[in-house]
């Protein structure tokens, strides 16, 4: 084992420390990579809080991991010493399963391996981002393009992976009228992603605050939810609506938005129990669905897709004693788009 210098939550909605963990020795498949940048997701902050259930503490979170490989396994045949390389929600699946071999990991039958507070098929508990390197088996890695800024990369590791699946399973594109609910870390992203479909954007969000942002990255429209009006103006009017918001919302008013055959795909986790009316959806013969991150082929798919059309997520770099106040600001809605942490950092006095 190898000890790494780590961000460590000691308990449940503690405050961060810094710390070490363990990292396994390499294996023949395995690549150790130093990480250079993590991002922060809301779901890192649920989990830091035990709000999705019992944690396995002390956690180090961070899914959306940017480094460069130090070392292989000498069974490595992907990366090499020097690579740019990142790692996402999952480090590893069966393999075996219908879901494994549709390149579908995240659904993985047996249970894919979070990156972080889990537990890998070893029995040995995962440690994320947060930290100054981790073991990865070389399958669960996935390469950067040069032509994407390194540390504004690191978000699409989950935020970006996780609005392009869903909007390539829906085949967003020219001719779909596409809505995006939130204008958060997810939400930027799908506008981006959206737009660079070919489908026609159209912002949701509770107030008008960020409309000049959300039309510089490609929304062609852009609504305030707070208005009552804006659900009478826009019924029946999208073919795909992209549910970025971690919070309950009045999904019959919102499934009123949808054309015939439209699908509402809900991304956010709230803690709580969502209702609707099954009527919502049986008048337009709509769906309400939910999606996950992507599998590791799609993963590289949206890594390439991004370098291609010039996307990346809008970040704000912060150092490893800033997390906390990162945290509350995150809470606050006070980001623009997604924080990312220089892990360069965590080891400086």
């Amino acid at each position: 084992m190898a000890t790494t210098a780590a961000l460590v939550v000691p308990t449940p909605g503690a405050k961060f420390e810094r710390s070490t963990v363990e990292r396994r020795e390499l294996r023949d498949r395995d690549v150790l990579i130093d990480i250079k940048y993590a991002g922060i997701c809301h779901s890192d902050i649920h989990q830091a809080r035990e709000e999705w259930g019992r944690g396995t503490f002390p956690l180090v979170p961070g899914h959306e991991i940017a480094g460069v490989v130090a070392a292989v396994g000498p069974g490595v045949t992907k990366y090499a010493v020097g690579d740019r390389v990142g790692v996402g929600c999952f480090v590893d699946s069966c393999g075996e399963c219908e879901a494994c071999e549709a390149d579908e990991e995240q659904y993985c039958l047996k249970g894919a391996v979070p990156t972080y507070n889990g537990k890998g098929y070893d029995g040995e508990i995962t440690y994320g981002g947060y930290s100054q390197s981790v073991v990865v088996t070389e399958h669960f890695v996935v390469r950067i393009p040069q032509t994407l800024p390194f540390d504004a990369a690191a978000p699409l590791l989950c935020a970006g992976i996780t609005v392009y699946s869903p909007l390539r399973h829906w085949q967003a594109g020219p001719g779909k009228k596409v809505a995006v609910v939130g204008m958060g870390g997810l939400g930027h992203m799908a506008v981006k992603i959206a737009h660079a479909l070919g489908a026609e954007v159209t912002v949701l969000s509770q107030t008008l605050g960020k409309e000049k942002d959300g039309l510089r990255l490609g929304a062609d429209h852009y609504f305030a939810t707070g208005d009552k009006a804006t659900f009478k103006t826009l019924r029946r009017s999208f073919d795909l609506i992209i549910n970025t918001v971690s919070a309950n919302l009045p999904l019959d008013a919102y499934l009123g938005l949808l054309r015939l055959n439209g699908t509402m795909v809900n991304l956010g986790a709230p803690p709580e129990a969502s209702s609707f009316s099954v009527f919502s959806l049986l008048g337009g013969r709509r769906s309400l669905a939910g999606s996950s991150v992507g599998g590791i082929r799609e993963t590289q798919e949206m890594l390439d897709f991004c370098a291609e059309h010039q996307i990346a997520s809008e970040i704000e770099l912060i150092g490893a004693d800033e997390v906390d106040e990162a945290y509350e600001r995150v809470l606050r809605s006070d980001v623009r788009y997604r924080f990312v942490i220089d892990v360069a950092t965590l080891t400086q006095a």
